[in-house]
């Protein structure tokens, strides 16, 4: 038995003091003791919270971060000002995707979770979309790549949630795929051929689920198909609804918009994440909300893209449940992401402390407290809280900062989350290992090694 005693730690009802936490050599749980006096012989800390779950991921696009930072050229022109969208930053990242190989993705997805857990994030979940090899042709295992993401979160130590995407049409009315993106082609039966290879991969650190890559790439008789094949219990994620031009070619096609489609088309429950969810009405909100699915909040990709800002407080006012993922990876921070999604609301709505409840005023808790709660159901894993039962995953505060001095309790979430820009995790316990100690990963040098070396080649094909 391993343990931790934490003179304050974060629990499902709040915070708590002189928490022992203990977990089995399996990584799970095994008691949270609250009261409890220091045992001796074990290690102490002043802060202890739950790991965050990251419930969107694309990992390979961690190594094209800063490289679509550049204005296009004046054939998008409108009033002398180059028009550069999601739409633009697409066509880069398919020309960056047909050279990766399965080793360049291992190495990569290595390095962004490494990145992950030493910014407070101990579960990922892998919206994976790049099946096939350049030629658009299935590797000779079908799940090869799928393995290889899995492999390097292991390499990592994260928990993951892989994800095969369905990916067959380039927009609504099976508009016939580009050859950019013949890497991602996949149809019902062979989406749900990986997920069976898959399978002997499933543990307490790793869960497969599925993922529609959108209407636009999926057709609803498609999804039906695969849900008809796979275990009710799995995670289904969809992207929904993340720009304008979206929302109309859905109603150009349906005459209806993207969220009222997928809910009159498919029955959607708690399994569900629909990622970003951007563009709303207030029948959709509410659809959403009550359905149980998670709203899977990107803010610093949403950021990037141009996307546009989530209806978070009609959302939070119908009981919705919301998670964060860091989606293309310019940031690997859930503080970044949770501070964004708070402060896009402000900004919209022109006041502050948005992400409250009656039951909690203080927005830093509510905050990581909900995305806990929304990361987790999204994961379909045993996460995002300390109590006995579920994984051992948590965060060491570096309580020596002077961010943190002398703080109260109710007083810690919301100066991590708000105040300054140095990385306060200290320490970081993912399925009861150690993965990263003052600050640095287990295998920080290996992994980092590895990647400098996938980004040279990469580079060779600019």
């Amino acid at each position: 038995m391993s343990a931790l005693y934490a003179k304050n730690a974060l629990l499902p009802a709040g915070w708590a003091r002189d928490v022992l936490l203990q977990w089995d050599a399996a990584g799970d749980l095994t008691g949270v003791t609250s009261g409890a006096l220091h045992p001796a012989g074990v290690e102490q800390a002043e802060y202890a919270i739950p790991g965050m779950v990251n419930l969107h991921s694309h990992s390979f696009q961690r190594a094209l971060g800063g490289l679509t930072e550049k204005a296009g050229d004046a054939a998008g022109n409108v009033a002398g000002n180059v028009v550069d969208s999601f739409w633009t930053w697409r066509d880069l990242m398919y020309r960056f995707a047909r050279n990766i190989t399965p080793a360049h993705m291992e190495a990569i997805a290595a390095q962004l979770f490494s990145e992950c857990l030493r910014h407070g994030y101990t579960s990922v979940c892998e919206f994976h979309y790049v099946q096939r090899a350049p030629d658009g042709a299935f590797y000779a295992n079908a799940a090869e790549t799928a393995q290889r993401v899995i492999a390097g979160a292991k390499l990592a130590g994260i928990g993951v949630t892989m994800l095969p995407v369905l990916y067959s049409y380039a927009g609504f009315g099976a508009e016939p795929l580009k050859p950019e993106q013949q890497r991602f082609r996949t149809d019902a039966q062979d989406v749900l051929k990986i997920i069976g290879e898959l399978e002997a991969l499933r543990d307490a650190q790793t869960e497969v689920g599925v993922a529609p890559h959108s209407l636009r790439a999926a057709s609803v008789s498609q999804i039906k198909e695969v849900l008809a094949s796979l275990p009710h219990n799995r995670p289904v994620h969809i992207h929904i609804a993340e720009q304008q031009g979206e929302v109309r070619q859905s109603l150009d096609f349906s005459a209806r918009r993207p969220v009222q489609y997928l809910y009159d088309e498919v029955q959607v429950d708690s399994r569900w994440c629909l990622v970003h969810a951007t563009h709303l009405v207030d029948g959709e909100v509410q659809s959403i909300a009550q359905s149980g699915a998670v709203a899977g909040l990107c803010p610093t990709t949403e950021a990037n893209l141009g996307d546009g800002l989530f209806p978070l407080e009609p959302f939070l006012a119908h009981g919705g449940r919301f998670g964060i993922g860091s989606d293309s990876h310019i940031s690997q921070s859930a503080v970044e992401e949770l501070r964004w999604l708070e402060y896009g609301q402000r900004l919209m709505h022109q006041r502050r402390n948005i992400a409250v409840s009656p039951a909690q005023r203080n927005v830093g808790d509510f905050l990581w407290q909900g995305a806990l709660q929304g990361g987790a159901q999204a994961a379909g894993r045993a996460v995002g809280a300390l109590e006995t039962g579920k994984r051992a995953d948590l965060i060491v505060l570096d309580d020596d900062h002077p961010n943190l001095y002398g703080l109260a309790a109710d007083e810690v979430l919301g100066t991590l989350v708000f105040s300054g820009n140095d990385n306060l995790v200290k320490h970081v316990l993912a399925g009861g290992q150690w993965v990263v100690r003052e600050q640095k990963h287990a295998a920080q040098q290996a992994i980092a090694a590895r990647f400098k070396q996938t980004l040279a080649e990469l580079r060779e094909f600019r």
